[in-house]
């Protein structure tokens, strides 16, 4: 297996599961993909946050915010891995509830991700939501 490969099944994983809870308010697979070193940011739908501390907070509120996911795919548009760094691009379809209102959405996300002692991080998260 290439890093390509082995980056895209992280992708499509870890990634993926760890979104998926999120959004059913379970904080702790997304914080755990996550770098604990700077820097670190977020230009989110929701909010923005720059370094560890606002980053935590920022994973806080939206824990708080999300639950009864009903459905979440990634559609994967680009990505690629250059030594230990990798990116992805695409659009996040997700159905839960926000704030206890049933809400579907998608987001434009980007993502910057880094090779910390042989396992992929999130170092940067840009998202957007989609209007039509």
């Amino acid at each position: 297996m290439t890093d390509r490969d082995d980056f895209l099944a992280w992708v499509q994983s870890a990634l993926y599961q760890a979104e998926l809870a999120l959004h059913n308010g379970d904080l702790a697979p997304r914080r755990a993909l996550w770098s604990r070193n700077e820097p670190v940011s977020i230009l989110g739908a929701w909010r923005n946050a720059y370094g560890l501390q606002e980053v935590d907070e920022a994973f806080t509120y939206l824990e708080r915010t999300f639950s009864d996911c009903t459905s979440y795919a990634f559609e994967l548009q680009a990505y690629d891995v250059v030594d230990d760094m990798a990116y992805t691009a695409g659009l996040e379809h997700i159905s839960a509830s926000v704030n206890g209102q049933p809400r579907r959405f998608t987001l434009r996300a980007t993502q910057v991700y880094r090779r910390e002692g042989g396992a992929w991080k999130v170092a940067h998260r840009h998202a957007d939501t989609v209007t039509e």
